[in-house]
């Protein structure tokens, strides 16, 4: 079963199905942080690409933590699964307990990892959007109806392994976004089993990281 070594490979490997955008103008690199950012740090390195993030936080099951019920972007943009709260029987309370907690931790991050640098503008921009996996796709879907306000010209969602049903839901969203993913598997399991080496990524690895690319253009 075909699997990758690292996030760097994986990052690899995306990005050479991406060189038909490399030195592309009006183009931008966005990361979810902080798996993300491995993977689009050599996506954007092999494009000539400047690269930011696109921040937003899974809200996950209390107890279950791994699936995501919705997730949180910046501006106030929350998304939430059906599907997911209703077999689950997660209530209003519950939901608001897990909103609150994981917007403390967004401000945080927004903080720490931006910094000094402005805030992403994505207007009129060819975005290339990247994780390391997509499993129910919430916490990219936060990302795109947070990106969709700013009017980009595109949106393509670069992926190394992807749930194949949360493939065909993100492209149905808008008619600007495209999805790329190199695996797809049927049934993923979890994003991490696509990986020999899923090793947490660290703060400081994803500043590290962004200090490496010039800033947008």
């Amino acid at each position: 079963m075909r699997r990758f070594r690292d996030r760097q490979e994986a990052g690899q490997e995306l990005a050479a199905r991406l060189l038909a955008y490399r030195g592309q103008a009006d183009l931008l690199v966005l990361a979810l942080p902080r798996g993300g950012v491995p993977v689009a740090f050599e996506v954007a390195r092999a494009l000539e690409a400047p690269l930011d993030l696109c921040l937003v936080r899974k809200l996950g099951l209390p107890g279950r933590e791994e699936l995501a019920f919705g997730a949180i972007a910046s501006g106030g943009v929350r998304v939430l699964n059906d599907d997911i709260v209703e077999a689950s029987g997660i209530d209003c309370n519950e939901i608001e307990l897990v909103t609150a907690r994981e917007t403390i931790e967004l401000a945080r991050r927004e903080k720490l990892y931006r910094g000094r640098r402005p805030p992403v503008e994505a207007g009129g921009k060819k975005i290339i959007l990247v994780d390391d996996g997509l499993a129910t796709g919430a916490t990219v879907r936060a990302a795109i109806v947070s990106l969709l306000a700013c009017h980009p010209r595109q949106i393509i969602v670069a992926l190394p392994v992807a749930a194949s049903k949360s493939c065909r839901e993100l492209a149905a969203l808008d008619p600007l976004i495209t999805v790329l993913s190199i695996l797809k598997p049927d049934n993923l399991e979890s994003v991490g089993f696509w990986y020999d080496d899923f090793s947490p990524v660290e703060d400081d690895e994803v500043t590290r990281l962004l200090d490496l690319l010039p800033p947008q253009r």
